[in-house]
């Protein structure tokens, strides 16, 4: 009786191990490509791309909003109308997270992980989670409100934030200067 009870309690380990290996590696890889993201958000009627550059007077605030210099030169989104849709990659904890982000009327109107490459956090690519971000603004360069943290991934959470908060930004730039 106590063999077979320990053999039970041995192969329940043995599951729940196999289960959280299988959960981590799955919340790993592509989601969506960025061409299907683009193509779903205009719904196959796809603008022409735009570039933002990144010259002088850009790179300060963009550095404090990531809090780090971007590394690139330019920064391509796509308009239509009153709504854009920016794909950005931001290091989350140690690898790149690329999100698509989609503003409208200045405001957030969707926000997805669309390659999630970090071992931990992958809870960030949940609907539940994403949906804080609708209707977010900007006010004085940060978001309009509180996003709540996931325990364990913490710096995916900061990653989002920040380049959610870089696109209205950059949203706001494009319209300025149209």
């Amino acid at each position: 009786m106590n063999i077979t009870n320990n053999v039970f309690w041995q192969m329940m380990l043995i599951g729940l191990l196999l289960c959280s290996f299988a959960v981590s590696v799955f919340a790993r890889g592509i989601n969506q490509t960025n061409e299907d993201f683009i193509a779903e958000t205009f719904a196959d009627n796809i603008p022409k791309s735009e570039v933002v550059w990144i010259k002088s007077d850009l790179r300060p605030a963009i550095a404090d909003i990531l809090g780090h210099e971007y590394a690139g030169l330019r920064i391509r989104y796509w308009q239509q109308a009153e709504r854009t849709a920016w794909i950005l990659d931001e290091i989350g904890k140690e690898s790149p997270i690329t999100f698509g982000i989609v503003i409208s009327k200045d405001r957030v109107e969707q926000v997805k992980v669309l390659a999630y490459r970090e071992s931990r956090g992958g809870e960030i690519q949940q609907r539940a989670f994403t949906r804080q971000f609708t209707d977010a603004k900007l006010s004085e360069q940060k978001l309009d409100r509180h996003i709540d943290g996931i325990s364990g991934a913490t710096l995916s959470v900061w990653a989002m934030t920040s380049v959610v908060t870089l696109a209205l930004y950059l949203n706001e730039f494009t319209n300025q200067t149209e």
